[in-house]
């Protein structure tokens, strides 16, 4: 997910910000299986029929919260990367980017990579739009004339499935297995090899 910052909206969404940022707070705090609408309403200070004048329920102001990280961890990594240097320098820093960012709120990253499948059919959408624009993101960043040196071809989609699945995997087992989210650079070496040689293998 992305660095703990104040989660982007439009002007005159205030509510609407208040409630999604007590959600956040509830599961840094809680873990979302432990957060009710009551935990939601008292750390937002709004009442219930506030809260669901904008939400159907808990789950859908979840969503509503993972949907919004998912885009601020996008334009994060975007950010963080210089397409003037060589691709596998910008690889790396694309990986530090997601890795530092999803482990900046360990809490909200767990729970979309376990809780969401446990949802329905409308989280399960919202997983595979937001799975969708990690695909384009690793796209786009790998569109730039120092990787198409190598490779004239736009990366398969098949290999954007691949990077993103195993860099999901790895997170949700840092995070269960160690819970220590300050010291990523062993992670995120790692996470870059194996990237590089995945991307390698399909210019070959």
């Amino acid at each position: 997910m992305a660095p703990p910052t104040d989660i982007d909206t439009a002007p005159g969404d205030d509510t609407v910000v208040r409630l999604l940022e007590a959600m956040a707070t509830s599961v840094d705090e809680r873990g979302f299986k432990a957060t009710t609408v009551a935990d939601v309403v008292r750390i937002a200070k709004t009442s219930r029929r506030t809260f669901y004048e904008h939400f159907s329920g808990r789950d859908d102001c979840f969503l509503a919260l993972l949907a919004r990280v998912n885009g601020e961890l996008i334009a994060h990594i975007t950010d963080a990367v210089d397409r003037s240097l060589p691709w596998r320098e910008q690889v790396r820093q694309a990986i530090e980017a997601w890795i530092g960012g999803s482990l900046s709120r360990p809490a909200i990253t767990l729970s979309w990579i376990l809780d969401t499948p446990g949802l329905g059919t409308a989280a399960r959408a919202q997983q595979r739009e937001s799975m969708a624009e990690f695909y384009s993101l690793i796209a786009d960043l790998l569109d730039s004339p120092t990787y198409h040196v190598e490779h004239p071809q736009p990366v398969p989609r098949y290999v954007s499935i691949i990077l993103v699945g195993g860099l999901r995997e790895l997170l949700a087992i840092h995070v269960e297995d160690s819970g220590d989210v300050s010291d990523i650079e062993d992670i995120v070496d790692a996470a870059t090899e194996a990237t590089i040689a995945v991307l390698s293998a399909s210019i070959d």
